[in-house]
């Protein structure tokens, strides 16, 4: 009778939608619960929401950190406890990395990313 279904409105929506458990699971593994209550509220946001808010912005730059491994250097920070636990040849590696390049491709089409702030990496076909 009604179509009672939300529309989501940008591609940080439908990663959202895609990716829901690969990124509760890799914040999880990752950051630990308190990036697992980060990730929840920004999918929570995302789910209830069409517009991008200051709050949702936040929590998915967080996100972005994390699973760029930005504070794993930082012996102070638990990111650093958690990513020592990790095994560079663990097949979720694989996973989180491709994880972390989708997420990177809807923060960019949606204008939390500039492509100024996204490293490229390019394979040099001569070598």
């Amino acid at each position: 009778m009604f179509d009672n279904t939300r529309h989501f409105t940008t591609p940080l929506h439908e990663f959202a939608r895609e990716f829901s458990e690969a990124v509760q699971n890799t914040a999880l593994l990752l950051g630990g619960l308190p990036y697992l209550r980060c990730a929840g509220a920004l999918l929570d946001d995302l789910q209830e929401q069409t517009v991008i808010t200051r709050k949702m912005r936040r929590n998915a730059l967080a996100l972005r950190d994390l699973l760029h491994l930005e504070h794993v250097h930082d012996v102070d920070r638990p990111e650093a406890a958690y990513f020592a636990e990790l095994h560079p040849e663990m097949p979720v590696i694989e996973d989180i990395c491709l994880l972390a390049d989708r997420f990177d491709d809807a923060l960019l089409v949606t204008g939390i990313l500039s492509p100024d702030d996204v490293e490229t990496y390019y394979i040099d076909e001569e070598v």
